[in-house]
């Protein structure tokens, strides 16, 4: 099942469920007026939008939001252990493995819709993208197992979590977590039951290829399995000392693989570790006012589950 949120007048949009082939759509809005509508009573509310028919109106991109336009927490990982060794690496940082996730709370009363422009202030930001994937749970008890948490994974996501690197490390460096450095992130326009992956879904990891293209030229294509931790556990790391709302969105941090140097990367900081490593100097710029990033997963058939996110970036 594929669910969307098309703009209405209210600040959270209309629920909305996707036909396979992605051309229409079906009005939700009976069964729950909003996908937070719609997680917050999950186990009621599933089986009618499952029973839904394959709607007739016209599916039109201008139309999307993002899933959740605003949800009530974001909470983003780390656990591509490639992309965090390179970070690190570039950063001039010396992180010990504790054997436990790494986690961070990040603005969430804002996804941007998957087409809109991305304002920054300034290009000496130095503007990156970081193609992610997701997962929104229902209502997570305090102490849950990794086992238990998995069942509470109801819909997953692919997420551009925009940063803006030059004030990262100045942030890390005072020892609380980041503000300036991370704004709203962006959501493709479907979020999708696990079922819809089959066995692209597994051990609490999104198996899927995430394409990556930089004003039309291919920049990565890395796959979301090599995850140190999976979903669940980054479920039951968040909710070790308190309840997670439903509506939760928890995130992989970048898509990375250990083979980068063929199969490309998820954001430029990390192409640029890769030829800090190699050549001793970075070389690849950021993001400049105009430049596009498109990011869409890919099945093994092809298909692309979430959508596409395809934004320009310009000047606030």
């Amino acid at each position: 099942m594929r669910l969307a949120t098309v703009r209405s007048s209210g600040r959270d949009g209309k629920l909305v469920k996707v036909s396979q082939d992605g051309k229409t759509y079906a009005d939700a809005s009976a069964i729950a007026a909003t996908l937070q509508d719609a997680i917050e009573r999950w186990d009621v509310v599933a089986p009618q939008l499952a029973a839904l028919p394959e709607g007739t109106r016209d599916l039109r991109e201008a139309e999307l939001l993002a899933p959740l336009p605003r949800a009530w927490q974001w909470l983003d990982g780390s656990a591509f252990a490639s992309h965090g060794d390179l970070m690190n690496s570039l950063l001039g940082i010396k992180v010990e493995r504790t054997g436990v996730p790494l986690m961070y709370q990040g603005m969430s009363d804002t996804f941007l819709a998957p087409t809109a422009d991305a304002h920054f202030p300034n290009e000496d930001l130095n503007i990156d993208f970081e193609g992610e994937y997701g997962v929104v749970v229902d209502a997570v008890p305090m102490g849950i197992s990794a086992a238990e948490a998995l069942g509470h994974i109801k819909l997953l996501v692919q997420i551009n979590d925009w940063s803006l690197r030059k004030l990262a490390l100045p942030e890390m460096k005072t020892g609380f977590g980041w503000v300036g450095a991370k704004p709203a992130c962006s959501m493709a326009p479907y979020a999708v039951t696990p079922d819809e992956l089959g066995e692209q879904w597994r051990n609490g990891r999104i198996c899927l290829d995430l394409e990556v293209s930089w004003n039309g030229a291919r920049f990565g294509n890395a796959n979301g399995e090599p995850m140190e931790f999976g979903f669940h556990e980054l479920v039951a790391h968040a909710a070790r000392t308190r309840q997670l709302v439903a509506g939760t969105v928890i995130g992989s941090g970048t898509v990375s693989n250990t083979n980068f140097r063929e199969i490309g990367s998820s954001c430029i900081a990390e192409r640029r570790g890769i030829e800090l490593m190699d050549e001793g100097k970075e070389r690849t710029g950021f993001m400049r006012f105009g430049d596009r990033v498109r990011m869409e997963a890919h099945t093994a058939n092809g298909a692309a589950p979430f959508g596409a996110i395809d934004q320009r970036v310009v000047q606030a």
